[in-house]
């Protein structure tokens, strides 16, 4: 009996024990669940990456316990800390062991190295003759010369003298300006020597190249230092750019927006075709790809205005990289946010356009006097790479992450890390805030606010002289939906302030010259501008906002398409040889618009071109009313 007894209590034991393990796995399971729905959603997913993404594990990442705090902080991806979160009274640290910032000097290069980007600098030269990423070969093109891989360049002339020269801005030595673990910047300096100036014209400037690697950075930073010293001679500057050539077998589509995007024919396919009307336009008769045939390529098809070209380039699909050149701000360009620039180009070919005449003329460039001082720092660009695994998407998916990449370079402009006196930091700039008011008494409202304004800031100068101005800065920002605006992160210095609003006529400069110190805050108040006008409008032709969109833009002739603007409508007026399409729709005269008959969006002609008839005589396009009630 007493062992039978004894038999019944361990089982009644193991029972009870047996429950009382299930309760408790149901309360964890509830409570898992609790935790789910209660946990900020970034300590769910760094959990998950943490336990589930080999490549992360690769990378050295380990949840760190440490004392608990109020604050609940989500980072981008930085070195050090990757991910900071909050969770039940404890923060939990992703933490990223990136590889510490290497230097190798040899006699003809310097090498940098982070573990990510390995780039390879010409010395004293000061080209980059090598990028580097992971364990790629060189994504530049090998078999180009070394200072034809990744360079800068200057396109010049004397003033009052017909020949250009281009200028590599090879420097003459090369030092380290700053070398810690966590960041390396690299000088490349060329001086001009004013006495002793024999063999190929060289441009009269000093010029101060500087390229930055950062721990934990899947790129590079580049910038350089233009100078002019008093007393040198003059000299006109059409261009200034830098310039990226990539391995031709391997980055074979670009990506210009969401929209502009697509595989690319080869710069061999570009000998072979048949030229246009200039060099640069090209049709493709004997392409490698045969879905090429018959189209045009033409580097001009692929600019961009300035305030939308923040991030454009190729794309390898064997390996999955992607090349990217991301421009952070506007302030270094020429002639404001609407100016149209170069991009990307076949060959593959990646560009940084800082200073161009294109699509502006001369006005557009740099012209220093005889005597005249200047200076001025061009960037620091971002140069990204990125990688995806092989998919269907994986174009999409490199392109979606150099877009978010170049977001976050927005959000850390103006860089804190460079070390020239010449760019300041946050701390160091200044800011100007007001309200712009558009006042016209033949409108409804007789005060308006202009939620789409521009307002800039830029070189003292006449009613709308920022369009052609490239020696200095600018700074431009969109006004709210109340006409009120923010310029923060302006240079010291000397400005006027500059507004325009599409769908009003005119340009509007505020009466004084505006002086920004370090740490001002200036405040304006309202603004009022009131657009040029004599009376009423009777009738008006198409939109005033500096853009030809709502025009009629003919179709390209089939044989000298390009196909990417095949069904993309904003960006139809880049066809090519569309000014031919003018004189067939108009043989004998010119057009002639009927107000009150004719619709712009039909009828008006997107640009005013010329003819190539010799018998033709030119006359203006004409506009003539219609049954106007004009009382």
């Amino acid at each position: 009996m007493e062992k039978a007894g004894r038999r019944s209590l361990r089982h009644w034991g193991l029972l009870v024990g047996t429950l009382a393990a299930m309760l408790v796995l149901v309360v964890c399971l509830v409570g898992e669940k609790k935790y789910e729905k209660t946990t900020p959603k970034t300590t769910l997913q760094l959990r998950k990456l943490l336990r589930r993404d080999p490549r992360t594990l690769c990378q050295g990442m380990n949840i760190l316990k440490i004392p608990s705090s109020r604050r609940n902080i989500a980072r981008p991806p930085n070195p050090g800390f990757n991910m900071v979160t909050k969770n039940s009274g404890r923060r939990i640290v992703a933490r990223t062991q990136y590889r510490i910032v290497t230097m190798l000097k040899t006699p003809r290069q310097i090498t940098l190295d982070n573990g990510l980007i390995q780039l390879i600098v010409s010395r004293p030269s000061g080209d980059v003759v090598g990028i580097k990423y992971k364990r790629s070969d060189n994504l530049l093109e090998p078999n180009n010369l070394r200072n034809n891989r990744g360079y800068w360049d200057v396109v010049w002339n004397k003033p009052g003298d017909n020949i250009y020269y281009v200028d590599k801005l090879q420097a003459t030595r090369s030092r380290v300006i700053m070398a810690t673990e966590d960041q390396v910047e690299i000088s490349f300096v060329k001086t001009y020597n004013v006495s002793q100036q024999r063999g190929a014209p060289e441009v009269p400037l000093n010029v101060d190249k500087r390229y930055i690697m950062r721990r934990g950075r899947s790129g590079f930073y580049a910038y350089a230092i233009f100078e002019c010293l008093e007393g040198w001679p003059e000299v006109k500057i059409d261009q200034v750019r830098m310039v990226y050539k990539l391995q031709k077998d391997k980055f074979q589509y670009m990506a210009l927006s969401d929209t502009r995007q697509t595989f690319m024919p080869r710069a061999n396919d570009r000998k072979q075709g048949q030229q246009l009307a200039y060099p640069e336009a090209v049709r493709l008769t004997k392409p490698s790809n045969q879905a090429f045939k018959g189209q045009v390529d033409d580097k001009y098809q692929y600019s961009m205005e300035d305030k939308d070209n923040k991030v454009h380039g190729w794309i390898s699909t064997d390996p999955s990289v992607g090349f990217w050149m991301i421009t952070p701000s506007d302030e270094f360009r020429s002639a404001g946010p609407m100016k149209q620039g170069l991009t990307s180009h076949v060959g593959p070919t990646t560009l940084s356009m800082f200073v161009s005449t294109h699509y502006a003329g001369k006005r557009a460039g740099i012209e220093l006097k005889k005597g005249e001082a200047w200076k001025k720092v061009f960037g620091p660009v971002f140069v990204y790479l990125n990688s995806a695994p092989r998919s269907k998407n994986t174009t999409g998916t490199l392109w979606n992450d150099a877009k978010e990449q170049m977001i976050e370079e927005v959000k850390r402009w103006p860089y804190n890390f460079t070390q020239s006196k010449d760019l300041p930091s946050s701390d160091q700039r200044g800011s100007i805030c007001g309200r712009l008011i558009v006042h016209d008494r033949y409108m409804n409202d007789s005060l308006l606010s202009e939620s789409s304004a521009y307002v800039g800031l830029a070189a003292p100068g006449e009613v709308g002289s920022w369009q052609t101005e490239s020696k200095g800065y600018q700074f431009w920002t969109r006004a709210d939906k109340q006409g009120y605006f923010l310029i923060k992160d302006v240079r010291p210095g000397n400005y006027s302030l500059y507004a325009w609003v599409p769908g009003i006529v005119g340009d509007y400069k505020y009466e004084a010259d505006i002086t920004i110190k370090p740490g001002s805050k200036i405040k304006l108040g309202n603004l009022t501008y009131e657009p040029p006008r004599n009376g009423p409008t009777l009738w008006e032709i198409g939109i005033p906002d500096r853009s030809a969109a709502e025009f009629y833009v003919p179709d390209p002739y089939p044989t000298l398409m390009n196909k990417l603007y095949k069904n993309n409508h904003s960006d139809k007026f880049r066809q090519y040889g569309l000014w031919k399409r003018y004189e067939e729709l108009y043989p004998h005269h010119d057009l002639i618009y009927t107000i009150g008959i004719n619709d712009y969006r039909y009828d008006w002609f997107y640009a005013h071109v010329t003819r190539g008839s010799k018998n033709f005589t030119p006359t203006p396009m004409v506009t003539r009313t219609h049954d106007l009630d004009l009382k």
